[in-house]
């Protein structure tokens, strides 16, 4: 959940300064950060799926 938080509050950054960086560094940065938010949400997916078959 804090790594949930931290990838918000990075996300509000980059919109922040997107008025002030061009417009590729913006979306770089925008992909990555959903890049690393996909992950997180199928690593957690996997996890949940592990946890229903062990019971």
């Amino acid at each position: 959940m804090l790594f949930l938080v931290a990838a918000l509050l990075l996300l509000g950054t980059v919109l922040g300064t997107a008025a002030f960086v061009p417009l590729p560094v913006t979306a770089a940065g925008a992909t990555a950060i959903a890049a690393w938010l996909l992950v997180f949400a199928a690593r957690e997916r996997l996890a949940r799926r592990r946890r229903r078959c062990q019971h």
